[in-house]
């Protein structure tokens, strides 16, 4: 019984289909530094979104230290309303994990 409580739960936690796509641009070191652009997704949810990622990075260019910290913020919270991310920096990123 327990075992078929577990295999329950696991199939449960299937990744749903995303509900929205947001890129996120940098347009370089003159304020504003971002764009946010969407592909597809229901406009008032993809418009709060914007909101929330303009106000963790209306000021920081991506050399700022306090942008990789918000970078992450912004990536749990696309997580969280289950929209694809892109990022366009403009340059090559080095994968840091």
């Amino acid at each position: 019984m327990a075992d078929e409580t577990y295999t329950n739960a696991a199939t449960a936690t299937e990744v749903a289909p995303p509900v929205g796509h947001v890129r996120v641009v940098y347009l370089g070191p003159v304020a504003p530094h971002w764009d946010i652009q969407s592909d597809f997704g229901d406009p008032v949810a993809i418009d709060a979104f914007k909101d929330r990622v303009n106000a963790r990075l209306v000021l920081l260019p991506p050399h700022d230290p306090q942008f990789r910290r918000n970078r992450e913020r912004v990536v749990r919270d696309a997580e969280r309303e289950n929209f694809t991310l892109e990022w366009d920096l403009g340059f090559e990123e080095a994968d840091s994990v």
